[in-house]
């Protein structure tokens, strides 16, 4: 009886700290997503809400042109976006992470220098790197490359559509590196250090200690990085917004859901927007595909969970 009233305490003693999480969760994200659902069922006119169409909105964005277009080219746009990220964030963020627990050369250097780009606002980091970085007529990538003699690579980055997303996509790796680093360090130090000593004196050099040992270790934060960059990347639009604008120029090879969903709701009509019940429309197929991708992660997770035991 006392153990009951004791579990019963602390799982009020816990809510109590949970409460204005989620209370701040529920009116900024969950009622708003709600929203969204309710909006998508409606016809409109600009920001003005009109009569209820039941799925016909859904029924245009699979079926009529341009919506279906559009639509199909931001999810192919996002799933690139997400592969590219991906690859580099996981990929460099683990050589990074290893480097810094097994102390190698500017170890100091990097663990101090790694998390300051993800304090720096996307907005910025987008003006940086579009204004300054890659710009046609004075940015520095194509002053470093004429003065080391590569003119030949000289090209607008963020004008031609087959360079304009990788771009994006290496931007925001740089920017986000930093908590990929943070994870992988953590996870590689929480590896006991019997394994790590039994499999020295086994002869297991850096390679084998990487693959057979380190990696299925933090098999679960890998899991959970890639997950978060999954969120952030279908939900992706500041870094848009930021150097290739809302059009996600150039001919919509930048275009992302986040940009779709902003222009189609938020444009006025005889800009090319679609209504605020069109824009619902995606952000709420946005927000499905986030949500499977979700449940996906968990029902795997789990599997692996119990093919361990």
């Amino acid at each position: 009886m006392t153990s009951c009233f004791v579990n019963s305490r602390q799982k009020l003693f816990m809510l109590y700290f949970l409460l204005p999480a989620l209370i701040i969760y529920t009116i900024f994200f969950f009622i708003p997503i709600i929203d969204s659902m309710r909006l998508s069922l409606y016809d409109s006119n600009g920001l003005i809400v009109k009569d209820f169409v039941g799925f016909d909105n859904f029924i245009k964005l699979f079926t009529q042109y341009p919506f279906k277009e559009r639509m199909i080219n931001a999810f192919s746009n996002n799933i690139k976006f997400f592969i590219i990220v991906t690859i580099i964030q996981n990929f460099l963020g683990f050589i990074f992470a290893y480097m810094i627990t097994r102390k190698m050369w500017m170890t100091n250097t990097v663990r101090k220098l790694s998390f300051l780009p993800t304090t720096l606002s996307v907005i910025v980091v987008g003006f940086l790197f579009g204004k300054l970085i890659f710009n046609p007529v004075f940015g520095i990538f194509d002053r470093i490359l004429e003065n080391i003699g590569l003119e030949s690579l000289i090209r607008p980055w963020l004008g031609d559509p087959a360079y304009a997303l990788p771009i994006l996509a290496v931007v925001i790796s740089w920017q986000f590196m930093g908590e990929t680093i943070l994870f992988y360090t953590a996870a590689i130090d929480n590896i006991p250090k019997e394994i790590i000593e039994a499999a020295k004196i086994d002869g297991a050099g850096q390679i084998h200690m990487i693959r057979y040992i380190i990696i299925p270790y933090i098999m679960p934060i890998i899991g959970i990085v890639t997950i978060l960059i999954f969120i952030g990347d279908f939900t992706q639009f500041d870094i848009v917004y930021s150097m290739a604008t809302t059009q996600g120029n150039p001919c919509y090879a930048t275009d992302l859901f986040g940009s779709l969903f902003y222009r189609a709701a938020f444009t006025v009509p005889a800009r090319g927007g679609w209504g605020i019940g069109m824009g619902a429309a995606v952000s709420t197929i946005m927000s499905a595909i986030v949500f499977a991708g979700l449940a996906a992660w968990m029902f795997f997770f789990k599997a692996n969970q119990k093919m361990d035991y």
